[in-house]
């Protein structure tokens, strides 16, 4: 698998790699020490606030941060799957009722959510339409979907540090802003992008290595990290899609 494959994002064997554990999500997340700008998970909760929802389920829960939140500064009812027994494992330890599930076929009946949260995680799904019907079939009349993801230049200084900027922006990524809006329109009656972009100062080689090292579709690139590190300023490009059923 290489940098260049088109759908490598969709791979299932990748993203079971990936989460398989915590740590390469750590090793990835520890790139964000130094950011300017809302956070998406932020707009996010809000989004969601602005429903009131009673009942929220979270796909691709990852370690259960999100539905923590939700749980806890929303008041609703949560519940949150993701494919890693990991994940669910680190989701359960906070409290939150977790289970292992495939967003492709939710253990759901009709109508069971007023909202759905999908957190960075649509463009893992293989056939992405059919996650989102199923989405939209758990979720009640008129509920809502708030999904982040991000735009095609997201850390694009990154990319171009190490010689990889025109790779990644030529792959196909699956759901990002850029096609997402098209995407949402066929499974939902109201579409809206909001923006929570902004900066990220990245000051240290090792988390560099780290975030490249943490796949291995890009550790090949970690040997292009120069070794005469200059501190440098990345584009954060987050969004966050807001659909109502």
């Amino acid at each position: 698998m290489t940098l260049d494959d088109p759908a490598y994002l969709r791979n299932p064997a990748h993203v079971r790699a990936q989460y398989a554990s915590e740590r390469n999500l750590a090793a990835r997340s520890s790139l964000y020490a130094d950011t300017t700008g809302p956070f998406a998970g932020d707009v996010a909760l809000a989004a969601l606030a602005e429903v009131e929802p009673g009942s929220v389920l979270e796909v691709g829960c990852g370690t259960g941060w999100f539905a923590a939140r939700v749980h806890d500064e929303l008041g609703a009812e949560v519940v949150a799957v993701d494919q890693s027994e990991r994940m669910v494992e680190l989701a359960r330890e906070r409290g939150l009722e977790a289970r292992v599930a495939d967003v492709q076929a939710l253990p759901f009946g009709d109508g069971s959510f007023d909202a759905v949260a999908a957190n960075w995680m649509l463009y893992h799904v293989p056939d992405l339409d059919l996650g989102l019907r199923e989405i939209a079939r758990v979720l009640r009349p008129g509920g809502r979907l708030v999904a982040i993801t991000n735009r095609d230049d997201h850390l694009q200084e990154l990319w171009e540090l190490v010689g990889a900027g025109e790779e990644r922006l030529a792959r196909d990524v699956g759901f990002v802003a850029e096609n997402g809006h098209e995407i949402l329109d066929r499974h939902f009656a109201r579409v809206e992008l909001r923006d929570a972009g902004g900066t990220v100062r990245i000051a240290d080689r090792d988390a560099v290595a780290r975030y490249l090292g943490s796949s291995e579709v890009w550790s090949h690139l970690v040997e292009r990290v120069p070794a005469s590190f200059e501190p440098f300023v990345a584009r954060r490009s987050n969004v966050v899609f807001v659909a109502d059923a």
